[in-house]
């Protein structure tokens, strides 16, 4: 009962803070971009509905409202932008467009305009946002403390306060502070944080461990050998950072044409406000008035509504079937790819150990050790112990009635206990003596571990009588998922933290064109440009920490629904059902919306010459060019709309 109260006070607290006002006023914060712009969208449809019982005074201060509470994030950018760079940039263009639009009677067009350039830049904050947070998921995975060995003396210290050759202690179940080397004890080490594998590595004296990594069943003294802000985990923190400050191709070239489009339109606005009454004889009133058209008509509404109803269709299209797109650049992107590379663990494998054969002597009952070796596992934390106790129950039913006895755990070894009636002894070869165990059923372990399984051998009374073999087994959709891409002319690679015996058997099991194996995080990254060098653009699947650098360096990024925090925060794309052969499905989807905005383009960019053409030579007035601008605007949005079957 104690244990439920605990529960509940802890739930009650959780939800206590989600429910604060300090809560909800930061979550107001981090939105209020968008929550601003999606308010001006209501108070110009709300004026729009009721403008006919409106008063004159009334209708124009709602519109002076909208504006204000619209465009004042995107004027700000764009005035200080031009301050600092004492450059022109499509924020004046679009403020311009908008009172140029007030200064010839159309309040409501210059409102519209504001609202769809304020809406696309809350958007963008809002990603920006959503990148800061992945660097802070993986900041709280480093410890803040650590237990200071000082003259036999125990003493908590900041890690940052941490020196070279420092001693510090670390206990079962406790994250490893900096990188260092085991000078005393030995402990199973969770090294998934670095290499992505699920399998956890026996260390002792002289091994090499890392920070942000979990020692699991043993306690050890760790000798500092590198600065707390140089480890290999801060490293993957900078890689991450990195990444997601540099600027793609298709961002730069954006940014040039913006530039550009700017200065010519407002080059060609000043000239057709001055140059007709100068050289061909028009009134003055009537050149501003063209000019004050050619501002209205050659605004990119238009442009944007080519793109953006069509990217959010096909988001929301992939949403429903378990694909979830982080922005419309990166569903554009995933089309183009010619390679793709994969983690191993968690990724093309279900992210666990399960026991895959079991051999046993045909001198014991393979009931009674199922039951005992279940009964001794389930006291233990390692993976591979939950493992094979799964695996026992499954064969030989529940094993609560065992009475589990002296119970030892030799880290990075194996257990000892004693159970129905008999020592035994569950772990390595060399804890059960290597000789009997490379004989045990005719020398079977060779065979089983030249498949990339991992051993565990089961003695009972001093003789061995059983063999588990456990492995990381390939999901049931991977092998269908890169039939289809290799299909698709796609390059697939593995890239994994694990040894050269156990990629080659996932590899040639998966049907992979090539697998590269030992990848540390830092070599993914370097591996995942220097295929992007090779094949012009490259995807990078992964789930784990260790993969949140070479997802962010990749040209799309692709996180497994169960994957880390970190991964998810860091990835482009979410296979929300771990389905990989959803990776096709969203390609061919890529490639359907990049031709509907391709046609978008053509013909929103056409209409647009073709008014600022015929206001030129006075074929339209203002309500046809209105008409003309929001008419191509309102026939591309119909046109993305088809996305979304």
């Amino acid at each position: 009962m104690d244990i439920n109260h605990d529960i509940l006070r802890s739930s009650g607290n959780k939800i206590q803070k989600s429910f604060s006002s300090e809560n909800f006023i930061n979550k107001t914060k981090e939105h209020i971009e968008l929550i601003a712009a999606l308010l001006s969208g209501i108070i110009i449809l709300i004026t729009w509905t009721m403008g006919n019982h409106l008063s004159d005074s009334l209708w124009v201060t709602f519109h002076l409202i909208a504006f204000a509470i619209g465009g004042y994030a995107k004027a700000k950018e764009g005035i200080s932008e031009t301050i600092r760079t004492r450059k022109l940039n499509v924020e004046i263009l679009m403020i311009l467009a908008a009172i140029g639009s007030v200064s010839i009677g159309y309040w409501t067009e210059g409102a519209i305009l504001i609202f769809i350039f304020a809406l696309s830049g809350a958007l963008e904050t809002y990603s920006l946002n959503k990148s800061n947070k992945a660097i802070s998921s993986l900041m709280e995975l480093q410890p803040e403390e650590a237990l200071l060995i000082n003259n036999n003396k125990e003493k908590k210290v900041p890690v940052s306060e941490l020196k070279i050759d420092d001693l510090i202690l670390v206990r079962a179940g406790e994250r490893i502070p900096a990188d260092g080397i085991i000078v005393k004890g030995a402990s199973s080490i969770d090294e998934s944080t670095i290499t992505g594998e699920s399998m956890p590595l026996n260390k002792g004296d002289d091994n090499e461990v890392f920070s942000g990594t979990v020692a699991l069943d043993g306690t050890i003294t760790i000798k500092i050998t590198t600065k707390p802000n140089e480890t290999l985990f801060q490293k993957i923190i900078e890689l991450v950072q990195s990444a997601q400050e540099e600027k793609s191709p298709s961002q730069l070239f954006i940014e040039k044409f913006e530039n550009a489009y700017v200065y010519i339109v407002l080059g060609v606005v000043a000239i057709m406000m001055f140059l007709p009454y100068l050289a061909f004889g028009w009134t003055l009133s009537e050149s501003i008035y063209r000019a004050m058209v050619l501002l209205v008509v050659a605004s990119p509404c238009a442009l944007v509504a080519s793109i953006s109803p069509a990217t959010l269709s096909a988001i929301s299209n992939a949403a429903k079937k378990g694909v979830l797109f982080k922005g419309g650049v990166h569903i554009e992107n995933l089309s183009s790819i010619k390679a793709i590379t994969l983690d191993k663990t968690g990724t093309l494998t279900n992210g666990k150990p399960v026991v895959t054969e079991a051999l046993f002597s045909s001198d014991y009952n393979a009931m009674e050790i199922m039951k005992a070796v279940g009964a001794i596992e389930k006291e233990s934390t390692h993976p591979l112990a939950h493992a094979i106790t799964s695996y026992c129950e499954e064969e030989a039913g529940s094993v609560e009635d065992i009475e589990v006895l002296d119970m030892k755990n030799i880290s990075g070894k194996g257990v000892s206990a004693v159970a129905l009636d008999k020592s035994w002894k569950i772990g390595k070869a060399d804890f059960v003596g290597k000789d009997a165990a490379s004989e045990f059923r005719n020398g079977a372990m060779t065979t089983m571990a030249s498949e990339g399984k991992t051993i565990t051998f089961v003695q009972a009374n001093d003789k061995i009588v059983a063999v588990f073999a456990l492995k990381d087994t390939v999901r049931e959709t991977t092998k269908r998922a890169i039939s289809k891409l290799k299909d698709n002319g796609i390059k697939t690679i593995m890239l994994t933290g694990d040894n050269e015996l156990t990629a080659n058997a996932v590899a040639e099991e998966a049907g992979l064109d090539h697998y590269i194996a030992n990848c540390l995080p830092q070599d993914k990254v370097e591996h995942v440009k220097a295929f992007r060098d090779k094949y012009g653009n490259v995807a990078m699947v992964g789930d784990g920490i260790n993969d949140a650098p070479a997802l962010a360096s990749a040209n799309v990024g692709i996180a497994m629904g169960e994957g880390t925090d970190i991964a998810l925060e860091t990835a482009d794309i979410v296979l929300m059902k771990n389905d990989l052969s959803k990776i096709t499905n969203s390609i061919n989807l890529s490639s359907r919306m990049n031709r509907v905005i391709k046609q978008n383009i053509f013909f929103s960019l056409s209409v647009i010459a073709i008014l600022i053409i015929s206001n030129y030579i006075q074929l339209i007035d203002l309500p046809l060019g209105v008409i003309g601008h929001e008419g191509s605007t309102i026939l591309v949005i119909l046109n993305g709309l088809r996305l979304l079957k």
